[in-house]
């Protein structure tokens, strides 16, 4: 006979939400080219630009501290799609008031906290639903994380790729209406993919809602982390790394490509060999990364893909070398989320899994903020070469916790949690639906 699972398998969801997110990235890597081309283009300090960049994640992380219950609540198709809306409406606005002649330093930045605001819970939303949508494809998670990550990191190639030429084409203003139209097709994308879904829809609980319990429930998210040493690990090391890549990309490739190369356009074929090569990473680890343990693997990719590119770029100061680094770190990188986004859907109970992963990226998050802020105001007091050779000096420490520390061979090891630790876990929460 043949198994339920099987004879119902129906990739169409997973093809469609996908497809939605791969355009929704487009637009976010759009904003995140254009923008700081913006501030340097009509300011030339790498400070303000820095500043935007602080203004536009502080929110994120903001939302991801205190969202996971609201997804919940107010259901993971519904977040996503005021997510992709509400961006679209800010960054419109941000060559609406320029061409106005209205647009202050101060609203470019309010503009760009709306976008962090609204970023962070819908890109959770959509990705909570990937074990979901993997399970009704009849296809393997590891399989289904690949291309999630495989759609992001394509995303983060057409969104460079063309994101740099129509920067120099058009200009860095109108660049954000193209990025603004991008939001207005993810949204009923991922609407019409998503629907019929169970686990996208608003779970009503028991009795009144109260802040009390809303508390407990966001508790119980960081409750799991906390008490989960593997979860924790991935939290503390990626939270350094991801500052440390936020300056990268926000003040220190963009100012490279402005001092040494030839700008927007050198900036956007970097960005699109390190997108290509990514791609092909998370492909590939999808279709064999299951035949590999994910410990080694892991630890090299994280090696290979944290400081060489620092170092090059302070060194050399010319094209060629740093795109074939950012080549061969793209690939690096490309395996890195498959991997841990696999741990973690693999740990997390799927009644948990909102507010577990809005944990996470909260943790993760947490001082990405500054790390645009910080490499602004070095490049400024110290100079560029020393600012890339000191951010490569730290990635390279942080890269080495996974060769340090024995909870990281976990990663190959039963991921799921036994009933009795969540038994634990849960002690002391109330019921849902209790006030």
């Amino acid at each position: 006979m043949v198994p339920a699972n099987l004879v119902t398998a129906d990739r169409r969801p997973l093809a469609t939400v996908l497809a939605a997110n791969l355009i929704s990235i487009t637009g976010n890597c759009l904003t995140y080219m254009g923008v700081p081309w913006f501030v340097l283009q009509s300011t030339g300090s790498a400070a303000k630009a820095g500043i935007v960049a602080f203004c536009t994640l502080l929110p994120a992380v903001l939302a991801a501290l205190v969202g996971g219950p609201v997804i919940d609540r107010i259901g993971r198709r519904r977040v996503s799609v005021v997510s992709d809306l509400a961006c679209g409406v800010a960054v419109a606005a941000i060559p609406l008031l320029q061409s106005a002649g209205v647009l202050r330093f101060w609203m470019l930045c309010g503009l760009m906290a709306v976008t962090g605001l609204f970023r962070t819970p819908g890109e959770t939303a959509r990705g909570v639903l990937l074990p979901t949508l993997a399970a009704r494809a009849g296809m393997p998670l590891a399989r289904a994380a690949g291309l999630y990550d495989g759609a992001a990191r394509c995303a983060a190639l057409t969104g460079s790729a063309l994101g740099g030429v129509l920067i120099a084409v058009f200009g860095a203003e109108n660049v954000l209406w193209v990025d603004a139209a991008t939001f207005a097709v993810s949204a009923p994308l991922f609407a019409f993919g998503a629907r019929g879904l169970p686990e996208a829809r608003a779970r009503r609980r028991a009795g009144r809602t109260s802040s009390r319990a809303y508390r407990h429930e966001l508790a119980e998210g960081y409750r799991f982390l906390a008490t989960t040493p593997l979860l924790l690990g991935l939290c503390l090391m990626t939270l350094v790394t991801r500052c440390l890549d936020q300056g990268w990309s926000a003040v220190l490739l963009p100012m490279e490509a402005r001092v040494d190369l030839d700008g927007s356009i050198d900036l956007g074929l970097l960005n699109a060999a390190f997108g290509v090569c990514a791609l092909l990473g998370a492909l590939v680890y999808g279709a064999v990364g299951s035949r590999f343990r994910r410990w080694p693997v892991f630890t090299v990719a994280f090696l290979v893909g944290g400081l060489p590119r620092f170092v090059v770029a302070a060194c050399t100061g010319s094209f060629a070398p740093l795109a074939v680094v950012m080549a061969v770190e793209g690939l690096a990188f490309g395996v890195l989320n498959p991997i841990m986004a696999t741990v973690t859907y693999e740990t997390v109970p799927e009644e948990l899994r909102s507010r577990v992963l809005s944990a996470t990226t909260a943790a993760v998050q947490l001082v990405t903020p500054m790390g645009g802020l910080a490499a602004g105001f070095l490049v400024d007091s110290a100079g560029l070469p020393g600012t890339l050779l000191t951010a490569g000096g730290v990635y390279l420490l942080a890269t080495l916790c996974p060769l340090l520390f024995p909870v990281w061979r976990r990663m190959d090891g039963p991921a799921a949690p036994t009933i009795g630790r969540m038994e634990r876990v849960a002690s002391g929460l109330p019921k849902r639906g209790t006030k």
